[in-house]
């Protein structure tokens, strides 16, 4: 048996915290806010069971000023990864307020980031408000491609299903009339 229980979040990605600073900070003086996604522990080789925060989505028509965020709870993903929120206090106190704690209810771990924004400006905490400890993790985050195919694949199918030319990347010549009359 691992160190943590199954589902637990056990630390958060150097990586993702940074974007988070930095979002911070480049929102400054307005709020910033987040949502917090994991993977599985096992998925980086750690040698126990649980969530590690890897990304950190940022959502569409979020509006914030210098002392709240809103999101349109519409545009909030039905995402199996999430894990939380993130949001910063440009006052730079790290206690959630009472409207913080209203937005706590869903997700395992919810951070707050103050101002000046940096590496230790940070403070996470539980769903009921309380302070917890949450490593920052140094792993290699995986490359997420937005497609998981290439222009040579599209290339590669096309040339397949028109049946032109032994290189698949050649659609500059015009097929002559025989080869129409064939389609």
């Amino acid at each position: 048996m691992g160190l943590f229980r199954s589902g637990e979040v056990v630390g958060i990605a150097e990586a993702a915290l940074e974007f988070a600073l930095e979002a911070s900070e480049d929102a400054h003086p307005d709020e910033y806010m987040g949502f917090l996604r994991g993977e599985d522990a096992r998925k980086f080789d750690l040698d126990y069971e649980g969530t590690v925060l890897t990304d950190v989505l940022v959502i569409p028509g979020t509006e914030s000023n210098p002392v709240s965020a809103t999101v349109k709870t519409s545009m909030i993903p039905n995402d199996s990864r999430a894990a939380g929120s993130i949001h910063s206090h440009p006052n730079g106190v790290l206690r959630p307020s009472d409207e913080d704690l209203q937005t706590f209810g869903k997700g395992k771990v919810h951070i707050i980031i103050g101002a000046p924004y940096g590496k230790t400006d940070w403070q996470a905490f539980d769903r009921e408000g309380n302070p917890v400890d949450l490593p920052v993790l140094d792993i290699e985050l995986p490359e997420d491609e937005f497609f998981d195919f290439t222009q040579e694949d599209i290339d590669a199918e096309l040339a397949e299903e028109t049946g032109y030319g032994a290189d698949p990347t050649d659609f500059r010549s015009e097929p002559d009339d025989e080869e129409w009359g064939q389609r």
